[in-house]
């Protein structure tokens, strides 16, 4: 099946899944599949009782709602992957940015096929700025790299960024409170940096989004690049 075909197919299939368990689906699911990652990028996507959450500073409530239907949904979502465009899928993550009603659901590959160039510019500043944003957040990456998928598409991979205070936190249960208080800070810092950042791609950042693998000690950036005028 053409690289196209697979991602019309993806975007109907988890348009229509999202639609059935949140009870409104989002008006716009772009698909980038790019091995080893299949993107998938959601607009305005927001049920009528999160808008009236939000409005009333209910933020915490949303998140906490979205995670829980999430864990329920994980396991569907990868074999919606897998079924559309082969791979098998061994990470997933997810992120919201209720702001604009957007959201990002990543799937990683188990065994990649191919690994992209680290060729886009300034690539290396772009990563000294999220090392930095680690080690004010946690602690310095053991390891970061990052891939140009397309044109909108920047992902950036952090592993071994977890202190021992976070790991034992995740051995006690509080998984979810870790994740909700980690989304806000880290996010808080990547958007103190966005100017910076749009200054070395040379584009405007259009949404950040970030997400963890606490098993793997493994986290997930991605930005969203406005389309080139």
């Amino acid at each position: 099946m053409e690289v196209k075909v697979q991602q019309s197919e993806l975007s109907s299939e988890i348009g229509r899944l999202l639609r059935k368990h949140f009870g409104k689906g989002p008006e716009s699911v772009f698909v980038t599949v790019a091995s080893p990652y299949v993107i998938i990028y959601l607009r305005k996507f927001l049920s009528p009782i999160e808008n009236m959450l939000l409005e009333d500073n209910h933020t915490m409530t949303v998140e906490e709602i979205r995670d829980k239907m999430m864990r329920k949904l994980n396991a569907r979502i990868i074999d919606i992957i897998h079924s559309v465009t082969g791979l098998p899928i061994k990470e997933f993550y997810y992120d919201w940015s209720f702001e604009n009603g957007a959201g990002i659901l990543v799937g990683v590959e188990e065994k990649p096929e191919k690994f992209f160039e680290y060729n886009y510019p300034n690539r290396c500043d772009i990563e000294a700025i999220v090392d930095q944003i680690s080690a004010e957040a946690e602690k310095h990456p053991d390891v970061t790299y990052s891939h140009m998928l397309n044109e909108r598409t920047l992902v950036v991979v952090r592993k071994g960024i977890l202190v021992e205070i976070e790991k034992q936190l995740i051995e006690l249960g509080f998984e979810e409170a870790l994740t909700l208080a980690k989304r806000k800070l880290e996010k808080s810092l990547l958007f103190r940096e966005k100017e910076a950042i749009q200054q070395y791609l040379q584009k405007e950042v259009a949404e950040i989004f970030v997400s963890w693998d606490f098993a793997m000690d493994k986290s997930i950036i991605v930005f969203i690049l406005a389309p080139n005028k």
